[in-house]
């Protein structure tokens, strides 16, 4: 069963005892960390979801054609009632073209994944399809130790719930890897940074459809622009992450300008900034230097922002993206946004 509201068809969602998919549409690295990945698998099962694993969800090298039938294999059963990424990637894009829009608009369910699965999230949007930015097998599910609190209580109202769902502020987060080659470190949480409150510019109430995810990924698909609808179908709020690739203020300054180019930053009322990852095990930045690039990067978003949209309020700091905590938000869902009460609501 589903629901079709404003254009877009939501799904029904999955109650426990169901069946759901686990897929690697980007990277198979469950052969390679099979540790993380298991112990995520045991999370969905204390959820009470029964995971289901494809031809490659546990194959590092798998073809785009082979990953996207997976894609219609999961899509296609009437017993899966969800599908979620194992991991991102690198090259999801290459997948697309692979896959046939009829196997999603004729079978619509809850699809879950963040970073380069924002490739496979645009493309069920341009569908009419909205999905969930956020939650993969291998971290959110698979965190070392327990899932954090604010991650897990997202992830159960997402998978299980509708309605509204309140964002705040996470009590202790971390941007810190931790290698998965050492088993041991499953054992134990992370420590974690004190809270701190989201910064906000800009003045109102704004409610409107979220899109975006990974800017870089986003980029991509600009370049590629195979799957993008036409600039003046696109409204609301817009809500952006990076990537543990770390890129620089220049970097974000640039895809911002390239969508700023497009027109489709004029097109939003708000704009959510998730709060970037300013360390990773092969560039381990300092204290200083981390809070640094985080500075520069909301600086950079700031300035561009104010070229093209000056008058988009501007929430920057929240934990959607690659970053532990992470709250999921709705892809095609709708979002909430009142700057005198500092308060964030999504519809689940």
């Amino acid at each position: 069963m589903s629901d079709k509201l404003g254009g877009m068809i939501f799904a029904a969602k999955p109650v426990p005892g169901d069946r759901v998919a686990v897929v690697s549409p980007s990277g198979g690295l469950p052969e390679v960390f099979p540790a993380p990945y298991e112990l995520g698998l045991q999370r969905l099962r204390s959820f009470g979801l029964e995971p289901v694993e494809y031809p490659t969800t546990k194959r590092l090298n798998a073809t785009p054609a082979e990953r996207a039938a997976d894609l219609h294999a999961a899509w296609s059963d009437p017993s899966i009632r969800a599908v979620i990424s194992s991991i991102g990637g690198s090259d999801q894009i290459t997948v697309l073209k692979h896959l046939d829009p009829e196997v999603f608009r004729s079978n619509p369910k809850p699809f879950f994944g963040y970073s380069d699965n924002t490739n496979l999230l645009n493309f069920l949007y341009s569908l009419g399809l909205p999905a969930f930015h956020g939650g993969s097998v291998m971290v959110q599910f698979g965190r070392g130790g327990a899932m954090h609190p604010d991650s897990e209580r997202s992830l159960r109202a997402a998978l299980f719930e509708s309605g509204e769902f309140e964002l705040t502020p996470a009590k202790g987060w971390t941007d810190r890897d931790r290698d998965w080659a050492d088993a041991s470190f499953l054992e134990t949480e992370p420590e974690l940074f004190p809270g701190a409150e989201w910064s906000w510019q800009g003045s109102g109430v704004v409610t409107g459809r979220l899109w975006g995810g990974c800017v870089e990924i986003i980029d991509w698909q600009l370049a590629a622009n195979r799957w993008m609808l036409p600039v003046d179908q696109y409204s609301g709020v817009l809500f952006l992450e990076t990537s543990e690739d770390m890129p620089s203020d220049q970097q974000v300054s640039w895809m911002l300008r390239n969508l700023g180019e497009r027109g489709l930053l004029e097109r939003f009322e708000a704009v959510l900034w998730a709060r970037p990852k300013a360390w990773e095990l092969d560039n381990q930045l300092s204290a200083e230097d981390g809070a640094r690039y985080v500075a520069d990067q909301y600086a950079a978003v700031e300035g561009t922002l104010a070229e093209y949209n000056p008058s988009a309020l501007l929430v920057t700091g929240i934990d959607f993206g690659h970053t532990d905590p992470q709250v999921v938000l709705p892809y095609g869902g709708t979002v909430s946004i009142d700057s005198s009460a500092r308060r964030i609501t999504v519809t689940y």
